[in-house]
């Protein structure tokens, strides 16, 4: 298993039946292949579909439906085709469950850090400002260090996508809460250390006396 397929397995046990999730571009598109379809959860993507599905099989790809990077999907019974209008109405209004996004940092008071980085020419903000503000959850998946580097930080270096502070980070190496306390360790990637996990932090971890290894199943049964 690589790490962004433990990342996704570890973030679809958050998400519960019945529930209207949105995943952003890149790893956290991956989550739907890991939440059984018995759940009833409906996968939104801010380019105007509800009801997104797994990866379609090689050679079943259709060019118009995919998700808000332009990744092939499938769609499932009852999805809906909807325009930016209603789908950022739906963001902004409040009634998205969860939304599990990139990130390039969070930092210590669990802010995210995900639209830009200086110097590099972007389309966009695309929709994290407002997927991070309306989301009731907000869920951040992503690898813990890039280029040897952590990505996980005192303070973030890199313009905030929003001051609100994240529900939960998941990395390849572990499960992090921030809370008004600072950024507590819920969960360690098996066969990971605490001793590693800190020592590849870069922001203070606080560190109960037990953290139990991620359960990596997939959704919930």
């Amino acid at each position: 298993m690589d790490a962004k397929e433990r990342v996704a397995r570890r973030v679809a046990r958050e998400i519960r039946p019945g529930t209207l999730v949105n995943l952003g571009i890149g790893l956290p598109s991956m989550v739907a292949n890991y939440v059984p379809a018995s759940l009833g959860v409906f996968f939104q993507a801010e380019n105007g579909v509800i009801g997104l599905g797994a990866r379609p099989p090689e050679g079943m790809e259709d060019r118009h439906l995919t998700d808000a990077g332009g990744g092939f999907v499938t769609a499932v019974p009852g999805a809906a085709a909807i325009d930016s209008a209603m789908s950022f109405g739906l963001i902004r209004g409040g009634h998205l469950d969860m939304t599990v996004l990139g990130g390039l940092q969070v930092d210590a008071q669990g802010r995210l850090a995900n639209w830009k980085v200086p110097g590099k020419m972007v389309p966009g903000m695309g929709g994290a400002m407002d997927l991070v503000t309306g989301a009731a959850r907000v869920i951040v998946a992503m690898q813990h260090a890039a280029k040897g580097q952590s990505k996980i930080v005192p303070r973030c270096t890199l313009p905030v996508t929003a001051e609100r502070r994240v529900n939960l980070i998941v990395t390849d190496l572990a499960v992090i809460e921030p809370t008004d306390d600072g950024l507590v360790l819920k969960e360690r990637a098996p066969g990971v250390t605490i001793a590693e996990i800190v020592d590849a932090t870069e922001a203070i971890l606080i560190v109960p006396e037990s953290v139990p290894e991620m359960d990596l199943a997939g959704g919930m049964p």
